[in-house]
């Protein structure tokens, strides 16, 4: 069974470009256009690794993370930040281990997939 990732980002140009790059590579992924809709999606289906902006309308990237930390049913899922507030040097000292990752904008996609695979263990 393939590996699900959450994808929650308010501009769906980037949740279209990330979801097809996770599918080619076999992932299962559900997408949602902001904090809250990620949020319900990610209680009623917890991914294996959720990928969330950090600006958002509504409910940012870092409350959703916080929503979950407090959350015993989805504490232990690791969780990826999309961001245009650091740039690649700052997100690659802020990786520690266990997460949260953080993966500044604009990315590659290898970059993408092979943080998802760091963030799941494989």
């Amino acid at each position: 069974m393939p590996a699900r990732v959450l994808v929650v980002d308010d501009e769906p140009w980037i949740v279209k470009i990330v979801e097809s790059r996770l599918k080619a590579a076999g992932f299962e992924v559900l997408t949602a256009g902001g904090g809250k809709e990620g949020l319900r999606l990610c209680k009623l289906s917890p991914p294996d690794v959720a990928v969330l902006d950090i600006m958002m309308p509504g409910m940012t990237g870092g409350a959703v993370a916080e929503a979950m930390k407090d959350d015993p049913a989805l504490r232990h899922i690791p969780v990826i930040f999309l961001t245009a507030l650091v740039t690649k040097g700052e997100a690659a000292k802020a990786r520690g281990p266990g997460g949260p990752y953080y993966l500044a904008k604009p990315f590659k996609g290898e970059e993408l997939l092979a943080m998802v695979r760091k963030a799941l263990g494989i």
